[in-house]
């Protein structure tokens, strides 16, 4: 079992326990602040538009802020980012640049080279690489280029400029390390890669988050430059702060306010805004900026350096207090802290013996730890706009999110992806959650509770889905994950935390009487939901109504639902073994997954197909839809396995299970019991018996279909030659299999379910693979890959899987990593071939990353897979049941 709690920095996660200090201070900071709901106040919600890029610079942000490389205390007080120039470029590289949902043939796409690459849960050190041109940054050509291009051509990328040829760029490492909690190291090392000198200017930036300019009488934050060279950053609500920058040129200083001006052609048209660093030193522009005070600032380093060298600034800012030279120790203070970096993840990676596993899980668990973003968002207050700044247009009032006026969030969340989902969504953090659990349980724990809490849950008991739409459904996962968190929590610290446990299933039994009674149109345990998070998946979009009183039964719908009433009732199991009152709700549960399992068998199920459909159904009349895509293997995660043992201790349940042997033999027929064939006397609880569970693994693990080199696709690969047509009012809807980018904007334009392996669901799939095993054991066998003749056990057939999705990042045989595809500056280049990107997807056929490429929200679940598969055991691996 790893011992990660033993090192250093696991025992300041437990110490984090009763005082969390050491979470005070991290890279708390958005990716991107700009183009995001909370930012939005125009009339119709129209998000990219109201807030471009191009304000970003000039225009205070109300909920948040953001930078490069940003580091930041819990309420972003004081931030801390880097600034760059290299001469050539119109504005200041102050954050990331990418493209909005308009502007991308595949819609919204960063457009930067940055890694991710190291970090501690308590982000004691912490670090990453930001590649730079040396030739002006294409801003224009990227924008016209991909507007120009359309869904049928690949998306213009950075590289394909040209810019970096013959390495004319900087590489540029950012990091962190905390000498104390509130004692904070900022390095960055730039370094030539081109054959020629080449100068660059630094810029590192402290400022003061806005809260002044919407609370009137609010004290405004200070930064004052000492007589000895020191900036002293005065707070109304924090201690007294003191930076320092080794050998700098010099302090420029502004105010980190809108610049009406230039925006909007009102107001003075000289001052200190936002904009005036950028303005002074871009522009050269006089009186931008001040050399005394501000409530923003940076120091300036110009470097020119020689091809191949690397310089080094050094910055620290401590307690206003202290008084010893802020350099003497900083360089043992930097390597003590990558020492214990490298202990803690040596005990979590001892069974991982390959180096490359090692690279990969590393750099995925540094990708979510440099995704947490303070999320702040009052819905009340962003619908009736602030004091003193002009109303919000009336039909603000009644447009998105209008009816969660309840939820008030200011937290630390994980992000998806911080710059192209810079927003919680609900089954994105369980997932998130799971993942984190293996280094730091706590926060997992503390990331599922959010949602289920007063804060975010609405009154009626739905959670939130995703800032663009709260009131949309994503996939209720959360007790799935609260039980693997609990059941990781547990592996990791050898503790029982029925509290969370209790405090979790008490919310989540709410949440599901929600979907029961709104996402159930007829009462009939078969279930609707919208889109689910598989946009673009199906030949409509499935989040909007059908017409014509029709409505549409959905496969994966009501499996998500037979999923969550089999993981209710596993954890009230686990409750129930310590507190009997909990034995009801077992029952409870267990009941209604034996009523969804019935009403699936005649509503999704197809007999002579032997796979699961969406259906529509009109007054008299069922339609299904019969397209084989991700939609109809779903139904093989709902899946538990009920022990005997636990069974016999828990009188009230056993008596409940006999009733249903008795009375309701129809229902009792679905479970396979424990006197037939299982491990130690189990039972199986499944939407899935043998035969359906073969028929479906059949066209799950067949080469022509579903099973890639690079794991399970999205969509069935028989529709490439031949694409699904749908007859439906008039209309002969299509689906084709499309392995990469989707060339249909149906559900926005960066929806690519239409053939893509997509790292969650295959992690789902392989977890319920493994409970199927837990009762069937070994010698339940089937041929993997169809048509191979080779019989594997279920549990084979999930490592085989697992090990098909680490090989995405991992380099092959062949010295290549798929997730690169053909990009020979990726494959081969020194210094880009071992950094590696988690995408959103994964081309169905060559395993390319597709769409957002830094989604370690999801992606980063092969983090979790290198863990199992690495012959950790049990203490990772998907448990069975309790």
């Amino acid at each position: 079992m790893p011992r990660i709690f033993e090192t250093a920095e696991g025992l300041r996660l437990v110490a984090a326990r009763s005082d969390p200090a050491w979470r005070a201070w991290g890279p708390y900071l958005s990716d991107r602040q700009w183009g995001t709901v909370r930012e939005d106040y125009s009339a119709g919600g129209e998000a990219w538009a109201y807030f471009p890029h191009d304000h970003a610079r000039s225009r205070a942000y109300r909920w948040g802020e953001d930078g490069l490389g940003g580091f930041g205390d819990r309420h972003l007080h004081w931030c801390l980012s880097l600034a760059l120039w290299n001469g050539r470029d119109p504005i200041l590289k102050e954050r990331l640049f990418g493209l909005t949902n308009d502007e991308g043939n595949h819609g919204e796409d960063v457009k930067e080279l940055y890694y991710y690459l190291d970090g501690t849960p308590t982000h004691s050190f912490i670090r990453m690489v930001y590649k730079y041109p040396q030739a002006a940054f294409p801003y224009g050509r990227l924008v016209e280029e991909n507007r120009r291009r359309g869904l049928d051509e690949p998306e213009f990328e950075l590289l394909d400029t040209g810019l970096f040829d013959d390495g004319r760029y900087f590489d540029v490492e950012i990091a962190y390390a905390k000498a104390a909690p509130d004692d904070i190291l900022m390095r960055v090392s730039a370094t030539n890669r081109g054959p020629e000198p080449a100068t660059i200017t630094l810029l590192p930036q402290i400022w003061a988050r806005n809260l002044w300019s919407w609370q009137p009488g609010a004290t405004k934050p200070r930064l004052c430059l000492d007589r000895a060279g020191a900036v002293l950053a005065t707070h109304p609500d924090v201690a007294d702060l003191r930076l320092h920058a080794e050998a700098a040129a010099g302090w420029l200083f502004t105010e980190n306010e809108t610049n009406l001006h230039r925006l909007y052609g009102v107001g003075p048209a000289e001052g200190l805004f936002k904009d005036g660093i950028d303005r002074h030193v871009v522009g050269g522009e006089a009186g931008t900026v001040d050399g005394r005070a501000g409530t923003k600032g940076a120091a300036r380093y110009d470097l020119h350096l020689a091809p191949g060298e690397t310089r080094t600034i050094r910055l620290r800012l401590r307690p206003a207090g202290e008084a010893s030279d802020p350099f003497a120790d900083f360089d043992d203070i930097f390597a003590a802290r990558e020492g214990e970096a490298d202990a803690f993840y040596a005990a979590l990676q001892a069974s991982v013996a390959d180096p490359e596993m090692r690279l990969v899980q590393r750099q995925a668990l540094a990708g979510m730890l440099w995704s947490k973003q303070l999320y702040h968002y009052d819905v009340r207050e962003w619908l009736a706009g602030d004091p003193g700044q002009p109303a919000p247009p009336e039909q603000r009032r009644g447009g998105r999110n209008s009816d969660w006026t309840h939820l008030r969030a200011n937290d630390i969340v994980s992000m998806p992806d911080a710059w192209e989902y810079p927003w919680f969504a609900s089954w994105d953090l369980a997932l998130q959650a799971i993942v984190f659990a293996t280094i730091d349980p706590d926060f997992a724990k503390g990331q599922l509770l959010l949602l289920v809490g007063d804060a975010y849950s609405h009154p009626n008991a739905a959670m939130p889905a995703y800032e663009w739409g709260f009131g949309d459904a994503n996939p209720p996962l959360h007790a799935m994950a609260a039980w693997r968190v609990f059941e990781l929590d547990r592996a990791l610290t050898g503790e029982v935390d029925h509290a969370f446990l209790k405090q979790v299933f008490h919310r989540l039994t709410l949440n599901f009487t929600w979907w029961v009674n709104r996402k159930d149109a007829d009462d009939r345990n078969l279930f609707q939901g919208g889109f689910l998070g598989l946009d673009n998946i199906g030949i409509f979009d499935r989040s909007k109504a059908l017409g014509g009183g029709a409505t549409l039964t959905q496969s994966d719908a009501t499996a998500w639902m037979a999923m969550y009433a089999l993981d209710l009732m596993r954890i009230a199991i686990e409750l129930a073994l310590e507190d009997p009152t909990y034995e009801d709700m077992a029952g409870k549960f267990f009941e209604h997954f034996l009523l969804i399992a019935a009403a699936s068998g005649d509503g999704v199920w197809d007999q002579e197909d032997g796979f699961f459909y969406d259906v529509i159904e009109t007054a008299g009349a069922r339609l299904p839809i019969r397209v084989r895509t991700m939609v109809g293997l779903i139904p093989i995660l709902a899946v538990a396995v009920l022990r005997e043992a636990d069974v016999e201790r828990l009188p009230g349940l056993k008596a409940r299970l006999v009733f249903f042997q008795r009375q309701r033999p129809d229902l009792w027929r679905l479970v396979s019991h424990w006197n037939e064939p299982g491990v130690g006397r189990s039972a199986l609880l499944s939407l899935l018996r043998g035969h359906r569970l073969k028929a479906l693994l059949r066209r799950m693990l067949d080469p022509a279909e579903f099973l890639s080199d690079h794991g399970v696709r999205a969509v069935s690969r028989a529709y490439a030659e031949a694409p699904f047509c749908f007859p439906w009012e008039g209309r002969d809807l299509g689906l084709a299999y499309e392995p990469a980018e989707s060339r249909s904007r149906l559900f926005g334009g960066n929806s690519n379910w239409r053939g893509p392996v997509w790292m969650p669901v295959n992690y789902l799939l392989i977890a319920s693979l493994h409970r199927f095993h837990d009762y069937f054991g070994p010698e339940f066998r089937v041929e993997a890959p169809t048509g191979s003749g080779q019989m594997r056990s279920l549990r084979e057939i999930a490592d085989d899987l697992s090990r098909r999705l680490i090989a995405l990042s991992t380099r092959g045989a062949d010295g290549r990593r798929a997730v690169y595809g053909d990009s020979p500056m990726e494959q081969d280049d020194p210094h880009f071939r071992d950094h590696v990107l988690f995408y959103e997807y994964y081309h169905g056929d060559t395993g390319r990353g597709v769409g957002a490429s830094h989604q370690t929200g999801w992606s980063g679940l092969v983090a979790l897979l290198i863990q199992e598969v690495a012959g950790a055991g049990d203490a990772v691996r998907t448990p069975g049941p309790p």
